[in-house]
Protein backbone atom coordinates (compact mmCIF):
# COMPACT_ATOMS: atom_id res chain seq x y z
CA UNK A 1 0.00 0.00 0.00
CA UNK A 2 1.30 3.43 -0.93
CA UNK A 3 1.48 6.27 1.55
CA UNK A 4 0.06 9.51 0.21
CA UNK A 5 2.17 12.63 -0.07
CA UNK A 6 0.49 15.99 0.38
CA UNK A 7 1.69 19.40 -0.73
CA UNK A 8 -0.16 22.23 1.05
CA UNK A 9 0.03 25.88 0.02
CA UNK A 10 -3.34 27.36 1.03
CA UNK A 11 -3.51 31.06 1.74
CA UNK A 12 -5.82 32.72 4.23
CA UNK A 13 -7.96 33.94 1.33
CA UNK A 14 -8.27 30.42 -0.02
CA UNK A 15 -9.29 29.11 3.38
CA UNK A 16 -12.22 31.53 3.35
CA UNK A 17 -13.30 30.38 -0.11
CA UNK A 18 -16.69 28.70 -0.29
CA UNK A 19 -16.17 27.19 -3.72
CA UNK A 20 -13.67 24.41 -4.28
CA UNK A 21 -12.75 22.23 -7.27
CA UNK A 22 -11.33 18.78 -6.58
CA UNK A 23 -9.57 17.01 -9.45
CA UNK A 24 -8.51 13.37 -9.35
CA UNK A 25 -7.12 10.79 -11.75
CA UNK A 26 -5.37 7.43 -12.20
CA UNK A 27 -7.12 5.33 -9.58
CA UNK A 28 -8.02 2.32 -11.73
CA UNK A 29 -6.15 -0.64 -13.18
CA UNK A 30 -6.52 -2.34 -16.55
CA UNK A 31 -6.34 -5.77 -14.91
CA UNK A 32 -7.63 -5.24 -11.36
CA UNK A 33 -10.57 -2.95 -12.10
CA UNK A 34 -11.86 0.09 -10.18
CA UNK A 35 -13.02 3.22 -12.00
CA UNK A 36 -12.15 6.85 -11.31
CA UNK A 37 -15.78 7.81 -11.91
CA UNK A 38 -16.70 5.57 -8.96
CA UNK A 39 -14.06 7.25 -6.80
CA UNK A 40 -15.50 10.66 -7.75
CA UNK A 41 -19.11 9.56 -7.21
CA UNK A 42 -18.41 8.17 -3.75
CA UNK A 43 -16.20 11.16 -2.87
CA UNK A 44 -19.17 13.41 -3.68
CA UNK A 45 -21.21 11.43 -1.16
CA UNK A 46 -18.51 11.91 1.49
CA UNK A 47 -18.44 15.65 0.79
CA UNK A 48 -22.18 15.82 1.40
CA UNK A 49 -21.89 13.74 4.55
CA UNK A 50 -19.28 16.24 5.77
CA UNK A 51 -21.75 19.10 5.37
CA UNK A 52 -20.87 20.27 1.87
CA UNK A 53 -22.95 20.45 -1.28
CA UNK A 54 -21.92 19.21 -4.72
CA UNK A 55 -22.76 21.38 -7.70
CA UNK A 56 -21.57 18.94 -10.37
CA UNK A 57 -19.27 16.06 -11.22
CA UNK A 58 -17.16 16.52 -14.36
CA UNK A 59 -15.76 13.63 -16.42
CA UNK A 60 -12.99 14.66 -18.84
CA UNK A 61 -11.60 12.27 -21.43
CA UNK A 62 -7.96 13.13 -22.04
CA UNK A 63 -5.75 12.43 -25.08
CA UNK A 64 -6.60 8.84 -26.08
CA UNK A 65 -3.11 8.39 -27.58
CA UNK A 66 -1.19 8.80 -24.32
CA UNK A 67 1.02 5.80 -23.55
CA UNK A 68 0.31 5.75 -19.81
CA UNK A 69 -3.45 6.12 -20.14
CA UNK A 70 -5.88 4.03 -18.16
CA UNK A 71 -8.64 2.23 -20.06
CA UNK A 72 -10.68 5.29 -21.00
CA UNK A 73 -8.15 7.93 -19.93
CA UNK A 74 -10.75 9.75 -17.84
CA UNK A 75 -10.00 12.41 -15.25
CA UNK A 76 -12.65 13.62 -12.82
CA UNK A 77 -13.53 16.81 -11.00
CA UNK A 78 -16.03 17.50 -8.24
CA UNK A 79 -17.29 21.07 -7.76
CA UNK A 80 -18.27 21.64 -4.12
CA UNK A 81 -18.72 24.38 -1.52
CA UNK A 82 -16.73 22.55 1.15
CA UNK A 83 -13.67 24.48 2.27
CA UNK A 84 -10.41 23.46 0.53
CA UNK A 85 -8.67 22.11 3.63
CA UNK A 86 -11.50 19.72 4.47
CA UNK A 87 -11.93 18.83 0.78
CA UNK A 88 -8.27 17.85 0.51
CA UNK A 89 -8.47 15.74 3.65
CA UNK A 90 -11.47 13.82 2.37
CA UNK A 91 -10.08 13.42 -1.16
CA UNK A 92 -6.70 12.22 0.11
CA UNK A 93 -8.34 9.66 2.39
CA UNK A 94 -10.64 8.56 -0.45
CA UNK A 95 -7.65 7.62 -2.60
CA UNK A 96 -7.56 4.44 -0.51
CA UNK A 97 -9.98 3.15 -3.16
CA UNK A 98 -7.26 3.38 -5.83
CA UNK A 99 -5.90 0.09 -7.16
CA UNK A 100 -2.37 0.89 -6.06
CA UNK A 101 -1.48 -2.81 -5.96
CA UNK A 102 -0.96 -2.30 -9.68
CA UNK A 103 2.39 -0.47 -10.02
CA UNK A 104 1.05 1.35 -13.08
CA UNK A 105 -1.64 3.02 -10.97
CA UNK A 106 -0.29 6.32 -9.62
CA UNK A 107 -3.22 8.37 -8.31
CA UNK A 108 -3.22 12.10 -7.82
CA UNK A 109 -5.49 14.81 -6.40
CA UNK A 110 -5.48 18.56 -6.98
CA UNK A 111 -7.62 20.85 -4.81
CA UNK A 112 -8.28 24.33 -6.18
CA UNK A 113 -9.97 27.06 -4.12
CA UNK A 114 -12.36 29.24 -6.09
CA UNK A 115 -14.97 28.69 -8.76
CA UNK A 116 -14.31 26.38 -11.74
CA UNK A 117 -14.84 29.25 -14.18
CA UNK A 118 -12.24 31.34 -12.34
CA UNK A 119 -9.20 29.09 -12.74
CA UNK A 120 -6.15 30.81 -14.28
CA UNK A 121 -5.87 30.86 -18.07
CA UNK A 122 -2.74 28.74 -17.79
CA UNK A 123 -4.70 25.97 -16.04
CA UNK A 124 -7.41 26.08 -18.70
CA UNK A 125 -4.70 25.87 -21.36
CA UNK A 126 -3.19 22.91 -19.53
CA UNK A 127 -6.57 21.17 -19.71
CA UNK A 128 -6.93 21.79 -23.45
CA UNK A 129 -3.42 20.46 -24.08
CA UNK A 130 -4.09 17.37 -21.93
CA UNK A 131 -6.89 16.40 -24.34
CA UNK A 132 -4.85 17.04 -27.48
CA UNK A 133 -1.21 16.66 -26.46
CA UNK A 134 1.12 15.47 -23.66
CA UNK A 135 2.23 16.72 -20.24
CA UNK A 136 4.94 15.66 -17.84
CA UNK A 137 4.34 15.21 -14.13
CA UNK A 138 6.64 18.15 -13.42
CA UNK A 139 4.47 20.36 -15.64
CA UNK A 140 1.43 19.61 -13.50
CA UNK A 141 3.22 19.92 -10.17
CA UNK A 142 4.80 23.24 -11.11
CA UNK A 143 1.61 24.80 -12.45
CA UNK A 144 -0.39 23.62 -9.43
CA UNK A 145 2.16 25.27 -7.15
CA UNK A 146 2.09 28.52 -9.14
CA UNK A 147 -1.71 28.54 -8.93
CA UNK A 148 -1.76 28.07 -5.16
CA UNK A 149 -3.36 24.62 -5.34
CA UNK A 150 -2.93 21.72 -2.94
CA UNK A 151 -2.07 18.25 -4.22
CA UNK A 152 -1.85 14.72 -2.89
CA UNK A 153 -0.51 11.66 -4.63
CA UNK A 154 0.74 8.09 -4.40
CA UNK A 155 3.55 6.43 -6.31
CA UNK A 156 5.00 8.80 -8.85
CA UNK A 157 1.77 10.82 -8.80
CA UNK A 158 1.18 10.76 -12.53
CA UNK A 159 -2.49 11.21 -11.76
CA UNK A 160 -1.81 14.84 -10.86
CA UNK A 161 -1.63 15.54 -14.60
CA UNK A 162 -5.21 14.46 -15.19
CA UNK A 163 -6.35 15.91 -11.88
CA UNK A 164 -5.10 19.38 -12.82
CA UNK A 165 -6.63 19.02 -16.30
CA UNK A 166 -9.97 18.16 -14.69
CA UNK A 167 -9.69 21.29 -12.52
CA UNK A 168 -9.19 23.47 -15.61
CA UNK A 169 -11.68 21.74 -17.91
CA UNK A 170 -14.76 23.78 -17.02
CA UNK A 171 -13.11 26.97 -18.24
CA UNK A 172 -11.29 25.25 -21.11
CA UNK A 173 -14.26 23.78 -22.99
CA UNK A 174 -17.75 24.91 -23.92
CA UNK A 175 -19.27 21.79 -25.52
CA UNK A 176 -20.58 19.41 -22.83
CA UNK A 177 -22.68 16.26 -22.81
CA UNK A 178 -23.97 14.04 -19.99
CA UNK A 179 -23.52 10.50 -18.76
CA UNK A 180 -25.56 8.75 -16.10
CA UNK A 181 -23.52 5.91 -14.61
CA UNK A 182 -25.09 3.08 -12.63
CA UNK A 183 -22.85 1.09 -10.27
CA UNK A 184 -22.95 -2.53 -9.09
CA UNK A 185 -22.92 -3.98 -5.62
CA UNK A 186 -19.30 -4.46 -4.58
CA UNK A 187 -19.47 -8.24 -4.20
CA UNK A 188 -20.46 -8.50 -7.86
CA UNK A 189 -17.47 -6.60 -9.26
CA UNK A 190 -15.55 -8.77 -11.69
CA UNK A 191 -18.51 -11.09 -12.36
CA UNK A 192 -20.70 -11.26 -15.47
CA UNK A 193 -23.23 -8.43 -15.56
CA UNK A 194 -26.93 -9.27 -15.43
CA UNK A 195 -28.57 -6.65 -17.67
CA UNK A 196 -31.73 -7.36 -19.66
CA UNK A 197 -30.76 -6.82 -23.28
CA UNK A 198 -34.29 -6.19 -24.57
CA UNK A 199 -34.91 -3.44 -22.02
CA UNK A 200 -31.66 -1.74 -23.07
CA UNK A 201 -32.62 -1.72 -26.76
CA UNK A 202 -36.19 -0.58 -25.99
CA UNK A 203 -34.94 2.29 -23.83
CA UNK A 204 -32.35 3.23 -26.47
CA UNK A 205 -34.99 3.38 -29.20
CA UNK A 206 -37.28 5.60 -27.13
CA UNK A 207 -34.54 8.09 -26.28
CA UNK A 208 -32.62 8.27 -29.58
CA UNK A 209 -31.20 10.64 -30.75
CA UNK A 210 -31.12 12.66 -27.50
CA UNK A 211 -29.38 9.68 -25.87
CA UNK A 212 -26.83 8.12 -28.19
CA UNK A 213 -24.30 5.27 -28.25
CA UNK A 214 -26.45 3.24 -25.89
CA UNK A 215 -26.52 0.29 -28.29
CA UNK A 216 -25.07 -0.68 -31.66
CA UNK A 217 -28.04 -1.84 -33.71
CA UNK A 218 -25.93 -3.08 -36.59
CA UNK A 219 -23.89 -5.39 -34.36
CA UNK A 220 -26.71 -6.11 -31.89
CA UNK A 221 -24.46 -4.92 -29.08
CA UNK A 222 -25.57 -3.09 -25.89
CA UNK A 223 -22.45 -0.91 -25.86
CA UNK A 224 -23.52 0.91 -22.69
CA UNK A 225 -22.67 -2.23 -20.69
CA UNK A 226 -18.90 -2.53 -20.14
CA UNK A 227 -16.99 -5.81 -20.19
CA UNK A 228 -14.25 -4.84 -17.73
CA UNK A 229 -14.11 -5.80 -14.02
CA UNK A 230 -14.95 -2.24 -12.95
CA UNK A 231 -17.83 -1.13 -10.68
CA UNK A 232 -19.91 0.29 -13.58
CA UNK A 233 -23.03 -1.67 -14.50
CA UNK A 234 -24.00 0.54 -17.44
CA UNK A 235 -23.57 4.14 -18.60
CA UNK A 236 -26.06 6.20 -20.62
CA UNK A 237 -24.78 9.12 -22.70
CA UNK A 238 -26.62 11.97 -24.31
CA UNK A 239 -27.33 15.67 -24.66
CA UNK A 240 -29.95 16.02 -21.93
CA UNK A 241 -29.51 15.12 -18.25
CA UNK A 242 -33.15 14.15 -17.74
CA UNK A 243 -33.11 11.83 -20.72
CA UNK A 244 -29.99 9.92 -19.69
CA UNK A 245 -31.37 9.53 -16.17
CA UNK A 246 -34.67 8.26 -17.58
CA UNK A 247 -32.98 5.70 -19.81
CA UNK A 248 -30.82 4.48 -16.94
CA UNK A 249 -33.87 4.10 -14.72
CA UNK A 250 -35.83 2.07 -17.28
CA UNK A 251 -33.23 -0.69 -17.78
CA UNK A 252 -33.93 -3.99 -16.06
CA UNK A 253 -30.84 -5.44 -14.39
CA UNK A 254 -29.21 -6.71 -11.25
CA UNK A 255 -29.28 -4.39 -8.24
CA UNK A 256 -27.96 -0.86 -8.74
CA UNK A 257 -26.25 0.41 -5.61
CA UNK A 258 -25.91 4.04 -6.77
CA UNK A 259 -26.30 6.30 -9.83
CA UNK A 260 -24.31 9.42 -10.60
CA UNK A 261 -24.73 12.06 -13.28
CA UNK A 262 -21.59 13.49 -14.89
CA UNK A 263 -21.08 16.49 -17.15
CA UNK A 264 -18.53 15.35 -19.72
CA UNK A 265 -16.60 16.16 -22.88
CA UNK A 266 -17.52 12.76 -24.31
CA UNK A 267 -18.87 12.95 -27.83
CA UNK A 268 -17.40 16.38 -28.58
CA UNK A 269 -14.29 15.79 -30.76
CA UNK A 270 -12.31 17.92 -28.30
CA UNK A 271 -9.24 15.80 -29.07
CA UNK A 272 -9.07 16.68 -32.78
CA UNK A 273 -6.54 19.25 -33.93
CA UNK A 274 -7.13 20.78 -37.40
CA UNK A 275 -3.98 20.96 -39.55
CA UNK A 276 -3.25 21.90 -43.17
CA UNK A 277 -1.52 18.69 -44.23
CA UNK A 278 0.10 15.42 -43.21
CA UNK A 279 3.40 17.22 -42.82
CA UNK A 280 2.01 18.77 -39.64
CA UNK A 281 0.84 15.58 -37.89
CA UNK A 282 2.70 13.68 -35.18
CA UNK A 283 2.27 10.35 -33.42
CA UNK A 284 0.06 9.97 -30.37
CA UNK A 285 -2.24 12.85 -31.27
CA UNK A 286 -5.49 13.15 -33.23
CA UNK A 287 -6.04 15.39 -36.25
CA UNK A 288 -8.55 16.64 -38.77
CA UNK A 289 -6.95 17.04 -42.20
CA UNK A 290 -7.95 17.21 -45.87
CA UNK A 291 -6.56 14.80 -48.44
CA UNK A 292 -7.09 13.03 -51.77
CA UNK A 293 -7.22 9.28 -52.33
CA UNK A 294 -4.17 8.30 -54.42
CA UNK A 295 -4.41 4.50 -54.36
CA UNK A 296 -7.27 2.01 -54.14
CA UNK A 297 -8.23 0.76 -50.67
CA UNK A 298 -6.54 -2.51 -49.70
CA UNK A 299 -7.80 -5.13 -47.26
CA UNK A 300 -4.92 -6.70 -45.35
CA UNK A 301 -4.48 -9.64 -43.02
CA UNK A 302 -6.85 -9.46 -40.09
CA UNK A 303 -9.51 -7.60 -42.08
CA UNK A 304 -7.92 -4.18 -41.66
CA UNK A 305 -8.53 -1.78 -44.57
CA UNK A 306 -5.86 0.73 -45.65
CA UNK A 307 -6.15 3.65 -48.05
CA UNK A 308 -3.34 5.97 -49.15
CA UNK A 309 -4.01 9.72 -49.12
CA UNK A 310 -2.12 12.83 -50.20
CA UNK A 311 -2.72 16.18 -48.51
CA UNK A 312 -2.42 19.63 -50.06
CA UNK A 313 1.17 19.99 -48.82
CA UNK A 314 2.14 17.02 -51.02
CA UNK A 315 2.73 14.64 -48.09
CA UNK A 316 1.21 11.15 -48.18
CA UNK A 317 -0.08 8.95 -45.38
CA UNK A 318 -1.98 5.71 -44.95
CA UNK A 319 -5.40 5.94 -43.34
CA UNK A 320 -6.82 2.76 -41.85
CA UNK A 321 -10.14 1.32 -40.74
CA UNK A 322 -9.20 -1.52 -38.44
CA UNK A 323 -11.24 -4.69 -38.01
CA UNK A 324 -13.07 -3.53 -34.83
CA UNK A 325 -14.68 -0.73 -36.86
CA UNK A 326 -16.77 -3.43 -38.57
CA UNK A 327 -19.10 -2.09 -41.30
CA UNK A 328 -17.25 1.22 -41.45
CA UNK A 329 -14.58 -0.67 -43.42
CA UNK A 330 -17.02 -0.98 -46.32
CA UNK A 331 -17.17 2.81 -46.51
CA UNK A 332 -13.40 2.93 -46.87
CA UNK A 333 -13.39 0.11 -49.44
CA UNK A 334 -15.85 2.17 -51.50
CA UNK A 335 -13.36 5.02 -51.90
CA UNK A 336 -11.74 5.57 -55.29
CA UNK A 337 -8.64 7.34 -56.54
CA UNK A 338 -9.40 11.04 -56.91
CA UNK A 339 -11.93 11.28 -54.07
CA UNK A 340 -11.41 14.37 -51.91
CA UNK A 341 -11.87 13.80 -48.17
CA UNK A 342 -11.57 15.28 -44.72
CA UNK A 343 -10.28 12.58 -42.38
CA UNK A 344 -10.24 12.49 -38.57
CA UNK A 345 -8.28 10.22 -36.28
CA UNK A 346 -5.20 9.50 -34.22
CA UNK A 347 -1.80 9.04 -35.83
CA UNK A 348 0.11 5.96 -34.70
CA UNK A 349 2.92 4.06 -36.40
CA UNK A 350 2.76 6.33 -39.44
CA UNK A 351 -0.94 5.59 -39.99
CA UNK A 352 -4.02 7.69 -39.32
CA UNK A 353 -6.60 5.52 -37.53
CA UNK A 354 -9.91 6.66 -38.95
CA UNK A 355 -12.69 7.72 -36.61
CA UNK A 356 -14.76 9.47 -39.25
CA UNK A 357 -14.34 11.04 -42.68
CA UNK A 358 -16.22 13.46 -44.92
CA UNK A 359 -16.49 12.98 -48.66
CA UNK A 360 -15.97 16.41 -50.18
CA UNK A 361 -15.75 15.44 -53.87
CA UNK A 362 -16.37 12.07 -55.49
CA UNK A 363 -14.54 10.85 -58.56
CA UNK A 364 -17.44 10.13 -60.93
CA UNK A 365 -15.48 8.87 -63.94
CA UNK A 366 -12.57 6.54 -64.63
CA UNK A 367 -10.31 5.93 -67.64
CA UNK A 368 -11.16 2.84 -69.67
CA UNK A 369 -10.22 1.24 -72.97
CA UNK A 370 -12.44 2.77 -75.66
CA UNK A 371 -15.09 0.81 -77.52
CA UNK A 372 -15.28 0.86 -81.31
CA UNK A 373 -17.94 3.40 -82.41
CA UNK A 374 -18.89 1.15 -85.35
CA UNK A 375 -19.15 -2.36 -83.89
CA UNK A 376 -19.15 -1.64 -80.17
CA UNK A 377 -16.34 -4.04 -79.37
CA UNK A 378 -13.48 -3.11 -77.08
CA UNK A 379 -10.46 -1.79 -78.96
CA UNK A 380 -6.98 -3.22 -78.56
CA UNK A 381 -3.64 -1.48 -78.12
CA UNK A 382 -2.14 -0.24 -81.35
CA UNK A 383 1.36 -0.35 -79.85
CA UNK A 384 3.34 1.70 -77.39
CA UNK A 385 2.24 5.35 -77.62
CA UNK A 386 -0.03 4.66 -80.63
CA UNK A 387 -3.40 4.57 -78.92
CA UNK A 388 -6.06 1.95 -79.63
CA UNK A 389 -7.46 0.31 -82.78
CA UNK A 390 -10.40 -1.92 -83.56
CA UNK A 391 -9.01 -5.03 -85.25
CA UNK A 392 -12.27 -5.66 -87.10
CA UNK A 393 -13.24 -2.18 -88.28
CA UNK A 394 -9.87 -0.42 -88.33
CA UNK A 395 -11.16 2.55 -86.36
CA UNK A 396 -8.75 4.12 -83.89
CA UNK A 397 -8.64 6.24 -80.74
CA UNK A 398 -5.81 8.29 -79.26
CA UNK A 399 -6.01 6.81 -75.75
CA UNK A 400 -8.24 5.75 -72.92
CA UNK A 401 -11.54 7.56 -72.46
CA UNK A 402 -13.39 8.73 -69.36
CA UNK A 403 -16.47 6.69 -68.54
CA UNK A 404 -18.97 7.39 -65.73
CA UNK A 405 -18.94 5.13 -62.66
CA UNK A 406 -21.66 4.47 -60.14
CA UNK A 407 -20.68 5.20 -56.53
CA UNK A 408 -21.84 3.60 -53.30
CA UNK A 409 -20.95 6.77 -51.39
CA UNK A 410 -22.53 10.21 -51.30
CA UNK A 411 -20.97 13.51 -50.22
CA UNK A 412 -21.00 13.99 -46.47
CA UNK A 413 -19.74 12.54 -43.20
CA UNK A 414 -19.32 8.83 -42.39
CA UNK A 415 -18.36 7.41 -39.00
CA UNK A 416 -17.37 4.25 -37.17
CA UNK A 417 -20.28 2.42 -35.49
CA UNK A 418 -21.05 2.90 -31.79
CA UNK A 419 -19.25 -0.32 -30.86
CA UNK A 420 -15.96 1.18 -32.12
CA UNK A 421 -16.37 4.82 -31.13
CA UNK A 422 -13.85 6.45 -28.83
CA UNK A 423 -15.34 8.14 -25.79
CA UNK A 424 -14.37 11.65 -26.88
CA UNK A 425 -15.29 11.24 -30.58
CA UNK A 426 -18.41 13.11 -31.65
CA UNK A 427 -21.28 11.01 -33.05
CA UNK A 428 -22.74 12.39 -36.25
CA UNK A 429 -26.23 12.32 -34.75
CA UNK A 430 -25.21 15.21 -32.45
CA UNK A 431 -25.23 17.49 -35.50
CA UNK A 432 -23.43 20.76 -36.25
CA UNK A 433 -21.24 19.25 -38.97
CA UNK A 434 -20.26 21.13 -42.13
CA UNK A 435 -21.80 18.63 -44.59
CA UNK A 436 -24.64 16.09 -44.72
CA UNK A 437 -24.26 13.24 -42.24
CA UNK A 438 -24.76 9.50 -42.50
CA UNK A 439 -25.04 8.44 -38.83
CA UNK A 440 -24.43 4.92 -37.62
CA UNK A 441 -26.86 3.48 -35.06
Amino acid sequence: MYSFAVETRLTATALRSRVTVIGLDDTDSRERGMCTTYVAATLAERLRDAGGTVERRVLVRLNPGVEHKTRGNAALAVHTDLDPTRALELARDHLDLAETADPRTNPGVVVAPGGPEDVPAAVAGFARAAVRDYHDIDDAVGLAAESGYETAHAGNGRGRIGALAAVGAWRAFDDWTYECLSYRERDRWGTERDVDRESVFAAADRAYPTAWDTVDRGEGDPVCVPRTPCPVLYGIRGDDPGTVRSVAGSIESESVVRCALFVTNQGTDAHLRPVDGFGAVSAGRAFRVDGEVVAPAETREGGHVFCELRSDDGEQMMAAAFEPTKRFRDRVRALRVGDRLTVCGEVSGGTLKLEKFAVRELATAELATPDCPDCGRSMGSAGAGQGYRCRDCGTSADGKVAVPVERDLEPGWYEVPPCARRHVAKPLVRGDFDAPTHPER
